[in-house]
């Protein structure tokens, strides 16, 4: 298993996105306000993170690899906020592009004795202008053509980043150059994403995506459902995450339900981005398919138990890895 990990260490990954900032503020909550009948939530300390796409490229540096993050950003006050949580942690801006038409999203949480209150949101949802897609395209061309990219995500959240355009060019660069694609996808181009190596969604998504009602302890109908939409976007392999249930891997060679461990789940916020970091991190790595997907199945089920959007512990997954795998 240690051997595996280093396997996983080596590879480069590209991830493509929107990315956010998780902001928090965490404090106590003693008395009721005389404004309103709201509780006021006294700060103790706040704390800002990489979130949405940027939380792949965490789980990804977290895993030991390199992560290239590719995305645009508002050109105000929160992109140095942004671009400074980069540096942090040695991840490249190469890949971003800033925007004055757009916000840079942020998330601010507030949080009172370990549980979150309220969430507010700065963003915008409407998509990128076309030259801005055009200036995207051609700094992820750059950085396929001037290192080696083991593998591509989609890390869609509908804020408009992903369009059409460029997901059609992307795949087709990626086919090019023979490098495995994978969609962690969101309503909006849910069926534009075709001829991916895997399409990564959950079974909510499942249901909205194909419009039809899938009972996931029916066996033969999350199965029927899969297929469906495998045929429809001529994906190489569909991985569908089941909560509790666990997740399922449909792909020519293995068609299996790899189950959930029992776990204390704290927050499950953040759990997909490192389905997909692990998944697409295996993938590239040359594992079977029921590998990583085990793999990520345990890494998912880590992350929930702990409280906010937080990367995956190595060590940790190490040490539940040798023990279940």
């Amino acid at each position: 298993m240690k051997e595996l990990f280093k396997k996983l260490e080596h590879q480069t990954i590209l991830i493509i996105g929107d990315v956010m900032i998780d902001s928090y503020l965490w404090g106590n909550v003693e008395r009721i306000s005389p404004e309103a009948p709201v509780p006021i939530l006294s700060v103790t300390k706040r704390e800002n993170r990489l979130g949405g796409a940027a939380n792949v490229a965490l789980n990804i540096l977290a895993m030991g690899a390199k992560p290239v993050i590719c995305s645009v950003i508002g050109d105000d006050e929160h992109s140095t906020t942004f671009l400074n949580l980069l540096n942090d942690q040695n991840i490249s801006s190469a890949g971003i592009v800033k925007s004055q038409n757009r916000v840079t999203t942020i998330k601010t949480r507030l949080i009172g004795h370990h549980q979150q209150m309220l969430r507010v949101d700065t963003e915008m949802t409407k998509d990128v202008t076309k030259h801005e897609t055009d200036e995207l395209i051609s700094k992820i061309a750059q950085l396929i053509g001037t290192q080696k990219i083991d593998a591509i995500i989609f890390e869609d959240y509908d804020k408009g980043v992903i369009t059409h355009r460029l997901i059609e060019q992307i795949v087709e660069l990626a086919q090019e150059q023979n490098i495995p694609t994978i969609v962690d996808p969101k309503k909006k181009n849910f069926l534009h994403y075709k001829n991916v190596t895997l399409f990564k969604p959950n079974l909510k998504e499942l249901r909205e995506g194909l419009k039809i009602d899938v009972d996931a302890r029916d066996n033969q109908q999350l199965t029927e459902a899969i297929e469906l939409l495998k045929q429809k976007l001529n994906a190489k392999m569909v991985m569908v995450t089941l909560s509790e249930l666990g997740i399922y891997i449909n792909s020519n060679e293995e068609k299996v339900l790899i189950p959930a461990h029992i776990r204390d789940i704290s927050d499950v916020s953040g759990a997909g981005d490192t389905v997909v970091s692990v998944a697409a991190l295996g993938l590239a790595a040359g594992l079977t398919p029921s590998k990583f997907t085990a793999l990520a199945n345990l890494a998912g089920g880590l992350v929930c138990e702990k409280l906010g959007v937080v990367p995956i512990d190595k060590e940790q997954l190490l040490a539940e890895a040798k023990k279940h795998l």
